[in-house]
């Protein structure tokens, strides 16, 4: 997303949602917003935090329209997750116990890439994701990744994938503990958010956490993780 704030139209062709539809929701105070001269304006930055938290509670095609409508067009639609996370970027078990060691480790991991250019940097941002507005979810999965992008710490986007042996404290509602993490690093919010709703549409589908939790090896989780983007990419042709 670019930095010049967004009209409603611009807001409309973005997410792919009918304007009139966006308007109520600004005008009830749904969506960050604000009017400038008597027209609505968003705040890039603002709307991908919102639609952070909002695709929590999104339908599987409400989840594939946020994917499609910010597809990065170098990378492969059918296989985003995978093609970003190679093998050598999974690590099970991941041998932390703490919220922070887990960061801890799975920035090491994704230093294998040497995408990883300023590691504290990098660290520092995720915390302050994690402060802000926790990403664990309540089945024992947690996205962590920057609030912001961070350009000049990272390269390449990439995923890093890890399964703890416990679950751990990682700020879930419920109390649930986490074991499952997946590091998004993306140096722009459109692939962020495609990622992101990719994400969500593989962990509903049925028995997919299970698996992973299951998953004993790299390249059994690895597997896992691409036969779940073929049942998506086949649920749409």
């Amino acid at each position: 997303m670019a930095h010049e704030p967004f009209s409603l139209n611009d807001l409309s062709k973005q997410l792919g949602r009918d304007r009139r539809e966006l308007e109520k929701l600004a005008n009830r105070g749904r969506i960050p917003g604000r009017k400038v001269k008597g027209e609505w304006q968003f705040h890039p930055t603002e709307i991908t935090h919102w639609l952070e938290e909002e695709m929590r509670s999104y339908t599987t095609s409400e989840l594939e329209l946020v994917e499609q409508t910010n597809a990065p067009t170098e990378l492969d639609s059918n296989h985003l997750i995978s093609s970003l996370m190679p093998e050598e970027l999974i690590e099970v078990p991941l041998n932390a116990r703490t919220k922070r060691s887990v960061l801890e480790s799975l920035i090491e991991v994704a230093g294998r890439t040497w995408q990883i250019w300023e590691p504290a940097t990098v660290l520092t941002a995720l915390q302050q994701r994690e402060e802000a507005y926790p990403t664990a979810f309540e089945n024992g999965v947690a996205i962590p990744h920057p609030r912001n992008p961070i350009p000049d710490a990272v390269g390449e986007p990439l995923i890093a994938y890890g399964r703890t042996l416990t679950g751990i404290p990682f700020g879930a509602q419920n109390g649930r503990l986490t074991d499952i993490f997946f590091l998004v690093i993306c140096s722009d919010a459109s692939t962020h958010l495609s990622v992101l709703a990719r994400l969500g549409r593989m962990m509903q589908l049925p028995d997919f956490v299970e698996q992973l939790r299951a998953a004993t090896t790299p390249h059994e989780t690895r597997q896992i993780i691409i036969e779940a983007e073929e049942k998506i990419a086949e649920s749409q042709t």
